[in-house]
C-alpha cells in the first residue's frame, strides 16, 4: 500500500514538473533526441537516492542537477567516442542544436532562435528560472554560481532577449 502511494507521488509530481525538466534537458543535451534519455536518467538517478527507499520525491532542484550531470557525463562519454572514431577515420554524425517541438508558432520559432544565440550560462540561468521555476538561490545550487550572479545572468539574458526580438519586429 505505502509503495503505491509513493508510485502515485511520483507519477504526479513528474507529470507537474516533466515538461519543465524536459525543456532543460534539451538545452543541456548536445541533441534534441537525447533529451528525454538524460531526463530518464536525472529520474533514475533521484529513484536510486531517495524514492528506493520510500523518501518523498525531492525537490525540483535535484533534479534540475542530476540533469545537468547526466548531460556533462555523456558529452564527455560522446567526446570519447568522437576522439576514438576520428583515430580511426570514421565519420560522426552532425552536431544538432536545440529544438523546441513547437515550431508551428512563428514567435516561439523566434523565441527560440533568440534564447539559442544567448551564450549558454545564460541560457542556462533563463531555463532554470523561467521554465524551472527556481529561485536564484536554487539556480545558484544548481549551477555553481553564487545567487547575485544567476540574477545578473538572468538580467543579461532578458536584456539579449529583449533586444534581438525588437530587431526582429522592426
Amino acid at each position: 500500500m505505502a509503495s503505491e502511494r509513493l508510485q502515485q507521488e511520483w507519477q504526479g509530481w513528474l507529470a507537474e514538473y516533466g515538461p519543465r525538466l524536459l525543456l532543460f534537458a534539451r538545452q543541456q543535451a548536445r541533441h534534441r533526441y537525447d533529451a528525454e534519455d538524460l531526463l530518464q536518467e536525472a529520474c533514475a538517478r533521484a529513484w536510486r537516492q531517495h524514492g528506493r527507499n520510500g523518501g518523498g520525491v525531492p525537490h525540483p532542484r535535484f533534479f534540475f542537477q542530476a540533469i545537468r550531470r547526466v548531460a556533462v557525463d555523456w558529452a564527455r562519454s560522446e567526446d570519447r567516442r568522437h576522439r576514438r572514431e576520428d583515430s580511426y577515420g570514421l565519420d560522426a554524425p552532425p552536431h544538432d542544436d536545440f529544438e523546441c517541438p513547437l515550431e508551428a508558432d512563428e514567435r516561439r520559432r523566434e523565441l527560440e532562435t533568440a534564447v539559442h544565440r544567448l551564450p549558454v550560462h545564460q541560457q542556462e540561468v533563463l531555463v532554470l528560472k523561467i521554465w524551472g521555476g527556481l529561485t536564484f538561490a536554487e539556480i545558484a545550487d544548481v549551477v555553481g554560481i553564487s545567487a547575485n550572479t544567476a540574477a545578473s545572468r538572468y538580467r543579461y539574458a532578458l536584456d539579449h532577449l529583449r533586444n534581438d526580438l525588437a530587431t526582429l519586429a522592426s
